[in-house]
């Protein structure tokens, strides 16, 4: 069973000004379409080709780990984004509140996270198996898949997710992600 580039959730010119289309033909039909394509090789006559995503991740390391688990973050993350922002609903906002103060102490956290990831890497928003809110940061590949936590909100800090609108300018990246969180999609991954 061959992996395959999902299709992005919207039209590829949908989030600017926040995000570029040329920006998702780099980001989604290069570097998402890379990892795919990589992935595929590595898993073709061994005993991945026949098993989901996830489970591949979990079972993985190396080049086929990170291939598979950037399919999968880069996945995660394009629902994490949308052209037509709605204000986040009653249970996201009220379990924001109660871990971290406010959707704007919520956003402070999760912005320096984002911000001060060293080099490159993701920004979490996760559910602990306790069920407390936390925000977190992963290296690289790194992925909540693998420690037991649930997804409920990532944000991509490689250079090649802002480079070509922002340049370096992480914080000025952040500012616009912001514009184009889907926080319907946040309370689904709660539920």
């Amino acid at each position: 069973m061959a992996l395959t580039l999902p299709e992005l959730p919207y039209a590829r010119d949908a989030l600017e000004p926040h995000m570029s289309a040329e920006t998702l033909d780099f980001h989604h039909g290069k570097h998402h379409k890379t990892y795919v394509d990589t992935a595929n090789k590595l898993i073709n006559g061994t005993e991945y080709e026949q098993m989901p995503l996830e489970e591949i991740i979990t079972k993985s390391s190396g080049k086929l780990f990170n291939q598979t688990a950037q399919i999968w973050n880069h996945s995660f993350f394009w629902h994490c984004l949308t052209p037509e922002q709605k204000p986040p609903g009653k249970k996201i906002t009220d379990a924001l509140v109660r871990e971290f103060g406010g959707i704007e102490d919520f956003k402070k956290q999760f912005t320096e996270t984002a911000v001060g990831t060293f080099g490159s890497g993701w920004a979490w928003l996760v559910r602990k198996a306790d069920g407390s809110l936390a925000v977190t940061s992963t290296s690289n590949a790194g992925t909540p898949l693998t420690s037991g936590d649930r997804a409920l909100l990532t944000c991509d800090v490689w250079e090649h997710a802002y480079y070509i609108d922002y340049r370096n300018a992480r914080p000025k990246y952040l500012e616009a992600f912001w514009s184009l969180v889907n926080w319907e999609f946040v309370e689904q991954n709660l539920a």
